[in-house]
This record gives structure tokens, sequence and C-alpha cells, in this order.
């Protein structure tokens, strides 16, 4: 008679159960770490831009100063309480950012509340086309560099993805401008729409602010393609930034990728090379470029400062510039600290996205 021997229970050596139970509050705790670092992080931010823009002294003095007599200045300067000892005047500064108050601009008198909404949402829109170029481009060129390795479109795209890491943002958007505007005529040379287009826009009944949105919301297909001709000069000049660090990525990663048993394994059954790459070296490629677009988006934001002064793309990056030559340090702080907001909010995103796909990210 066959004795049949019992395994043992699975969580006798208490493997299995740790594992289940690591598994299970990793990915929790890893999420919740991540969201508490959003905080010291917009602090430390906030922290420095702070303290930065006071060693200029106040900011009344800075953006008035000369253009009033002194008894008024320092009627100023004492009624918005910037005489008082600095770190007064930081955790009070800080109160009011927690209560959602972020002070009134010196140069327009404008909420910097209201200042952010108008403008901020034509810097999300800017940036939104800049990363469905980056990725359109980098991504379907880093396969085909990985696709042709060693070979002469491998070796072109690597000089194009240096290129297009290395030329300055307002370099490439002069030159876009002077090729696509001036010497040919296709394109727009500069801002977000006509006119007549942003008056329709804005007009609509509780607009977003991102212009192909609302003229797809209200069916304007004029306005949709006006939109569309001004937002392509300014999307590949700020896009193609970050498509060089894609598609190094990607061709890197799928490389690497092109290189596992179970790739191999396949090319043993006969399947062709270009099957491999696109079907089953790229999926695990990708990983790498959703850890890297949480940095890209600081990369995007700082870039989007000079884009838009380039193009008049009057958003968040064309106001700071004005306010810096202004010496709005009011409205500059404000600014500074929706970047950081942004940042901190979308690495938080891409960071749980990426322990997601990939368990191994939580660890």
């Amino acid at each position: 008679m066959t004795t049949l021997i019992e395994a043992p229970p699975e969580d006798s050596d208490g493997l299995l159960p740790a594992k289940k139970k690591s598994s299970g509050g990793g990915l929790g705790q890893y999420i919740l770490i991540r969201f508490l670092l959003i905080f010291p992080t917009i602090l430390i931010l906030v922290t420095m831009v702070f303290f930065l823009m006071r060693i200029t002294g106040d900011p009344i003095t800075a953006a008035m100063g000369g253009r009033l007599p002194p008894d008024q200045l320092q009627q100023r300067i004492t009624a918005a309480g910037y005489d008082r000892p600095i770190l007064v005047q930081y955790f009070e500064y800080l109160g009011q950012l927690v209560t959602g108050n972020f002070g009134t601009t010196l140069s327009d008198n404008r909420k910097v509340t209201e200042m952010l909404g108008t403008y901020g949402s034509a810097t999300l829109e800017l940036s939104i086309n800049a990363l469905i170029v980056a990725l359109l481009v980098g991504i379907p060129l880093g396969m085909l560099a990985a696709h042709r390795r060693d070979h002469v479109p491998d070796a072109v795209l690597r000089i194009f993805a240096i290129l297009c890491y290395a030329t300055p943002v307002f370099f490439a958007g002069l030159l876009l401008k002077l090729t696509f505007s001036v010497w040919l005529g296709w394109l727009p040379v500069a801002g977000r729409a006509k006119t007549s287009t942003e008056l329709a826009l804005t007009s609509l009944q509780a607009p977003t602010g991102i212009y192909w949105l609302d003229a797809l919301r209200s069916g304007n297909m004029a306005a949709l393609g006006d939109v569309m001709a001004h937002a392509v000069l300014p999307a590949i000049a700020l896009g193609l930034l970050t498509a060089g660090i894609f598609l190094r990525l990607v061709r890197t990663n799928v490389i690497g990728t092109l290189g596992k048993d179970y790739v191999e394994a396949g090319r043993s059954r006969g399947v062709s090379e270009f099957r491999l790459v696109t079907k089953h070296a790229y999926k695990p490629a990708l990983i790498p470029i959703i850890t890297v677009m949480g940095l890209q988006i600081a990369v995007m934001l700082g870039g989007a400062v000079l884009t838009e002064k380039t193009f008049e793309w009057k958003g968040l990056g064309f106001q700071l510039a004005t306010y810096l030559t202004a010496r709005d340090y009011v409205a500059v702080q404000g600014i500074v600290v929706l970047l950081a907001v942004i940042v901190a909010t979308t690495n938080f995103i891409v960071d749980v996205v990426a322990a997601l796909i990939d368990p191994r990210v939580r660890y």
C-alpha cells in the first residue's frame, strides 16, 4: 500500500504567508511613503525660494524702490508686514499657503491664485502637447534603433538623440520659427491662437483653459484647427528635448531585453527579429520610460519658460519671466510653489504606476 506523504502546510516555515503579506503591505507602504515625501519636498522648495527672494530685501522695495517716495514706500512695507523678523514672515507665509492664500501680485495687483489659474492651463496644454511629441518620436525611433543596432540607422538615430537633448530649447524654437513660419509660411509664428479664436473659446461656459479641449467640447472645428496649428512648433521644440532621452532609453532596454532567454527561444523557433522587437521586447523597455517620465516633467516645466518666451505662449513660464523682470517676488513665489506641487505630485503618480507595473520597484 502506497503511503502518500502529505506536504507541509504552506505556512509551516512562515515564508509564503510572509511573502504574501510583504507583497501587499509592501505596495501599501511604498505608496504611503511616496505620498508623505511630497510634503517635505514642497516644504524644502518653498523654504529655499522664500529665503532666496528675501536675500535681496523685501518684495515691495525690490518692486517699487525708486518709483515711490521713501515715506510711501515705508508705509507699504509696514502695512504688508515686511519689516517684521524674517522668521515671523516665513511662518506666516506658510500659514497662508496652507489656507490657499498666495498673496497679491505687486506689479499688476492681481490675486496670485487667479493668475495661476489663468496661465497654468496654458502651460499644462503645452506640456501635454510636448509629452505627446516626445512619446511619438522617442519610442518608435528607439525601437528602430534597437532593431537596426550597429548599422547606419542606429548611428544616425543616436546622433539625433544627442542633438535633441543638447540643443537649447530657445535655439530649436528659433530654428523652427525661421524655417516653418518665416521661410515656408506653413505655421503661425507665435501665440496660442488667433484673437478671434481665443475670444470664442474663453467665452464658453466653464472653459478649461486648454484650447484644444475647449474647441472639442464646443465642436468648433475651425477653432481646433487654428489651435493645433499654433501648437505644433512649441510642442516640437519642447518635446524633442525629452524625445532624445526616451529614444536612448528605449534603445538600450530593448537591446538588453533581446538578449533574454525567452527572446532567444523565440529566435530559435524562427520568429523574425522585427517581431521580437515589436511584440516581445518593447513592453519591458517601457518601464524605465514611465520611471523617468516623472523627472522629465520637471525638465519640461523648466524648458517651458524658454519655450513660452520664444513663441509668446502666455503661460506660467512666460509670466514667470515677466514677473522676474518686474521683480515681483510675490508672484514668482506663487508660480514656483505651484510648479513644485506639480512636479512632486507627478513624481508620486509616476512612482505608483511604476510600482504597479513592476513589483521590483517597491523594494
